[in-house]
C-alpha cells in the first residue's frame, strides 16, 4: 500500500480537445511503503502541510507552482529518515520535483494504492 510519485507532462490539446491531457513520464515507485512510512512520521506536525494531504488510498496532484513548497518540505522527511532506503527515496523524490520545477507543463501526482 505504498504511495508512488509520478511525473506527468502535459500533452498539448489539439483543435478538437478542450482540455490538455497528461502522460506519465517518470515514476518514483514505493513498493515497500518507504515513502508512506516517512509521511506517517511527519504527518500532523504542522511543518508539511502539502505532504500531509497525500492520501495512501487516493491521488494528490501537485502542479508546477506548488513544487517549491514540496521541495521546502522534503528536508522534514530527511530529518526522520533512518535507513539508506529512506534517504534514497527522498533523494529520488527531490530529483523528480526538480524536473517538474524546470518544466512548467508538468505536475507530480502522488498515487496511493
Amino acid at each position: 500500500m505504498g504511495v508512488d510519485a509520478v511525473l506527468y507532462r502535459q500533452v498539448r490539446a489539439g483543435p478538437a480537445r478542450r482540455r490538455p491531457s497528461y502522460v506519465s513520464t517518470e515514476v518514483v515507485a514505493d513498493p515497500h511503503d518507504v515513502l508512506l512510512d516517512l509521511l506517517k512520521r511527519v504527518r500532523g506536525g504542522g511543518r508539511t502541510p502539502l505532504l500531509d494531504r497525500v492520501d495512501p488510498l487516493g491521488e494528490l496532484v501537485v502542479d508546477a507552482e506548488a513544487i517549491p513548497q514540496l521541495l521546502a518540505e522534503l528536508p522534514c522527511l530527511a530529518e526522520v529518515a533512518q535507513a539508506p532506503a529512506e534517504v534514497d527515496q527522498i533523494r529520488r523524490l527531490a530529483l523528480l520535483a526538480q524536473r517538474c520545477l524546470n518544466s512548467r507543463d508538468a505536475e507530480i501526482r502522488f498515487e496511493g494504492d
